[in-house]
């Protein structure tokens, strides 16, 4: 089987951490996700990852609790430090070799941002695990997917969500939603499909990055992507 992708970026939110759960960090789910990343890697697949933190702090919210907008980011960004560091632990114990890199500079816990030396870590088989977000307070983790995607050259940037792929409306609540297998930027943006914030999309219709919003929780997903096959929602110029 040979992959379609040379280099992915996927982006983790922090909900997808913690499973069913109501807050942190699900071992078992954790557990699963780095057995499906070791799947691709050995069809010798880089892989760099930008995670979030919603699962231990979520920013918008505790602005609307008096929690002043920069402070609540540069938390949520230490939020995802965590997560980097949990996810780390799971793949040394799945025998993967990672290596994160923050955009805050935390040396006595992880390593700085370094465009070089990640490239060259993704070049030598390590996955890269991207943590803190873009460093700067008012940008999403979507956003610092898009600019990291970009910054690695990755070949497609694949967003790890709960639905699989992109529908017409809420398939939760419209038992009658389709699901896309294709959309454009452009119609993304302009239908506010929520499929990733306006600025990540905007970013990605302008380099061209192609990008598929699948379901993490679904068995293989990831895999099949990766293959070629059909799963998720392509998003392209």
């Amino acid at each position: 089987m040979a992959a379609n992708y040379k280099r992915i970026l996927l982006k983790l939110s922090g909900e997808a951490l913690m499973g069913e759960d109501n807050y942190g960090i699900n071992q078992s789910v954790i557990a699963r996700i780095v057995a499906e990343l070791d799947e691709v890697s050995k069809l010798g697949v880089q892989i760099a990852i930008v995670v979030g933190g919603g699962n231990i702090f979520r920013g918008m919210t505790s602005t609307n609790d008096g929690i002043e907008r920069v402070t609540a980011d540069y938390m949520g960004m230490l939020a995802t430090v965590m997560n980097a560091l949990a996810l780390q632990d799971a793949m040394k114990q799945a025998g993967l070799v990672p290596r994160i890199q923050s955009a805050l500079h935390i040396e006595q816990v992880v390593e700085p941002y370094i465009r070089a030396k990640a490239v060259r870590y993704l070049q030598a088989g390590k996955v890269v695990i991207f943590a803190a977000g873009t460093g700067n307070p008012f940008f999403t983790t979507d956003t610092a997917a898009a600019l990291r995607g970009m910054e690695m050259g990755v070949d497609i940037l694949l967003k790890a969500t709960k639905v699989d792929g992109v529908y017409t409306s809420d398939p939760k609540l419209d038992p009658q939603a389709i699901r896309y297998k294709e959309l454009s930027f452009d119609e993304a943006i302009a239908k506010n499909l929520q499929v990733m914030d306006a600025t990540a999309l905007t970013l990605c219709r302008d380099q061209k990055l192609l990008l598929n919003v699948f379901s993490i929780f679904k068995a293989g997903a990831l895999k099949r992507i990766i293959l070629g096959e059909d799963e998720g929602t392509f998003v392209k110029i």
